[in-house]
């Protein structure tokens, strides 16, 4: 039998690696973690630009004060955040502040993102580590004056900012926690669903009852009954956030498009189902359902324009065709508080999906009156009780700007 002998300096390596493996195998186990936690703050969608890399920044937001371009943070040392330390990218988070010290628009929606806990920014920060680094230069300010200024954001902080992490509510469920803190934090869905004061801020009377983003209406996520989610089970909540349908109700539309492919549809039931259960529990707000403006349908103008350009598909009693067809009647794209979905639907069209045949665009055929007739026609026929509050300016507008 022959004995081997391990040189000293082998051995010593021998053991270094082996006390590596332990703190290699934590790191990818975080970053898997946090690649799932960027999905559920859905990063890619905003810090994508359209045929972009993933991470590398470029896409414009703009409001009534001008744009910004998202900012590249791929791990790129001289364009993205690979200087960033976890405490720098903490700080974006949870203060609203980059490492150069300066206060963050709020486009990014770090009044949101404070509440994510310093565990999970970490985690997140060390996916972000290991995504392909791009160099990609990005000047993001584009503002009018004076908010181009950023000390111009030093009394906006003031007034509508308030750093903390979510501190869960002991009086309810574990699953509604989990639920607030993914739709309150990670999940910002108050950015996009609640309305806005003249300073851009959200209005916290209002929050989760709709807003128009982009053009497209983002819905009442409240329980009311007619314009939110008062109808829907948590279970049918949790299967649109997956499949982005409401079988026999309705699809997703827009930027939901956007949150659903890059966002919800990866997370898990319990997450989504956690979610569900949150949303449900958000009063209603019972002013979208007072003071509605009575229409006697049978009368409109827009039924005549119905019955010959809609009728033979979405049939006319506005069920449509199971399968093939979307409903009209009790769609809350139809119901919602304000008409720009179902009017950029028939300006455009929209593609086939979840089953349901292509829609045809109406905009060679239709003109601006007879659009807003039947949008205000559907919105109140079969029981629907929104307002056909439709216009020939909202129509003009979404015709003249196929970018909203």
């Amino acid at each position: 039998m022959r004995n081997f002998s391990v040189p000293p300096l082998l051995l010593s390596l021998i053991f270094c690696l082996t006390g590596l493996l332990p703190l290699i195998a934590k790191a990818e186990t975080s970053a898997q973690a946090g690649q799932y936690l960027a999905n559920a703050g859905d990063c890619t969608s905003c810090h994508t630009a359209p045929g972009g890399k993933p991470f590398a920044g470029g896409l414009k937001m703009a409001n009534q004060f001008g744009y910004l371009l998202t900012p590249n943070i791929t791990p790129d040392n001289a364009t993205g955040i690979g200087r960033y330390s976890k405490d720098d990218f903490y700080r974006v988070l949870h203060n609203g502040v980059n490492k150069k010290d300066q206060d963050l628009y709020p486009f990014m929606p770090y009044v949101a993102y404070t509440k994510v806990t310093r565990e999970d920014s970490d985690k997140i920060y060390d996916y972000l580590r290991t995504v392909q680094p791009v160099s990609n230069p990005i000047e993001v300010n584009h503002l009018d004056f004076p908010f181009n200024i950023r000390s111009s954001m030093i009394v906006w902080r003031e007034l509508f900012f308030k750093v903390g992490s979510y501190k869960p509510d002991p009086t309810k469920s574990n699953v509604w926690n989990r639920g607030a803190y993914l739709v309150e934090g990670l999940g910002h869905c108050s950015s996009c669903h609640s309305p806005r004061n003249l300073m851009g801020a959200i209005e916290n009377s209002k929050a989760y009852t709709g807003s128009v983003i982009d053009g497209w209406y983002a819905l009442n996520l409240t329980s009311n009954p007619l314009t939110g989610l008062g109808k829907w089970s948590a279970e049918d909540i949790a299967k649109y956030l997956k499949t982005g349908s409401y079988e026999g109700k309705t699809t997703v539309l827009g930027p939901m498009e956007e949150v659903v492919h890059n966002s919800t549809r990866k997370l898990t039931d319990a997450d989504l189902l956690a979610m569900s259960t949150y949303l449900k529990s958000i009063p209603a707000n019972s002013s979208l359902s007072e003071n509605r403006q009575k229409v006697d349908a049978t009368y409109l103008v827009g039924s005549k324009l119905y019955i010959d350009n809609c009728s033979g598909c979405h049939q006319s009693s506005g069920r449509g065709i199971k399968g093939m067809i979307p409903p009209l009647a009790g769609n809350p794209v139809v119901m919602a508080a304000e008409p720009n979905n179902i009017i950029k639907v028939m300006i455009r069209g929209i593609h086939r999906r979840d089953g349901y045949l292509v829609m045809p665009e109406f905009a060679s055929r239709l003109n601006d009156q007879e659009i807003l007739e039947i949008a205000n026609y559907i919105r109140s026929s079969w029981g629907n009780a929104a307002n056909p509050n439709a216009t020939k300016s909202l129509v003009e507008k979404i015709r003249a700007n196929p970018g909203l």
